[in-house]
């Protein structure tokens, strides 16, 4: 299926969905973190929203701490590796992630376009799967797919804000109940206090590492390679490899302490 760069109607849409609380299951609520679920009839996917207030953070920060990959590899320990890709537009690009995943379970990653619009007092960065032929899946990894993942992030006064992460993706494999349990109860709050914690130590960081770099702010800043929409198709489960994981216990996994509450 051909990409399309998502436009301002797929903006208001994330938007909504991230403020709204139709349809949404109360799940995790505590210390400022709260996190729901939804089933959606179109898709066996569930999806995840989490927000997190952020009383000392200014939105412009939690933007830049999200969209600065350097920074990225600072905070973020259970990713294995990230880059770009390619440039789509000056507000939307292509890249790759891996993440680890609870032994035995085998690593995740992704090939994901994403974009992104600063709208006022509100910031979102959302993305989806995509398939680039120099990227194919890799052989110790299971390809999942983000069918919509995001950020917005609303300012709430000059230094403060909230921050909402709505998420839908398809980790491919039939995992079993206790890790979707798992992600909703403790993995998913963890994350959201650790871009948190992570933005409270950005302004000093960033003093120290290429300070007026910021080509998400800044485009003419962007050396990516420039890419073509013709170059990517849409990435969905059904042309993925599906692996058969339902059967690993919780007892024989081993969990990092950064994913602990």
């Amino acid at each position: 299926m051909p990409v399309q760069i998502p436009d301002d109607s797929d903006f208001s849409s994330f938007k909504d969905q991230c403020l709204s609380a139709d349809g949404w299951t109360s799940r995790y609520n505590k210390g400022g973190v709260t996190v729901w679920c939804r089933e959606e009839e179109s898709s066996a996917v569930q999806k995840l929203k989490m927000r997190i207030v952020c009383k000392d953070v200014p939105a412009e920060t939690l933007y830049d701490v999200l969209h600065d990959t350097s920074y990225r590899r600072k905070w973020d320990a259970n990713m294995i590796e990230t880059y770009d890709i390619g440039r789509l537009t000056v507000n939307a690009d292509v890249g790759y992630y891996s993440w680890k995943c609870p032994t035995p379970l085998k690593n995740r990653d992704f090939v994901t376009m994403r974009s992104w619009l600063p709208l006022g007092d509100d910031f979102l960065i959302i993305n989806s799967s995509v398939k680039h032929p120099q990227h194919p899946p890799k052989k110790d990894y299971v390809r999942a797919v983000s069918l919509l993942t995001g950020y917005l992030i609303q300012s709430t006064g000059t230094t403060s804000s909230t921050l909402y992460y709505l998420t839908q993706v398809d980790p491919r494999g039939s995992l079993p109940k206790w890790v979707v349990n798992r992600v909703s109860q403790f993995v998913a709050p963890k994350a959201m206090r650790k871009i948190y914690k992570a933005s409270l130590k950005y302004p000093d960081w960033k003093r120290r590492h290429n300070p007026s770099l910021k080509p998400w702010t800044f485009p003419e800043q962007n050396t990516l390679t420039c890419i073509s929409l013709s170059e990517l198709t849409l990435q969905r489960g059904d042309s993925l490899e599906n692996i058969d994981e339902s059967g690993v216990g919780e007892e024989k996994t081993h969990h990092s302490e950064d994913e602990e509450t």
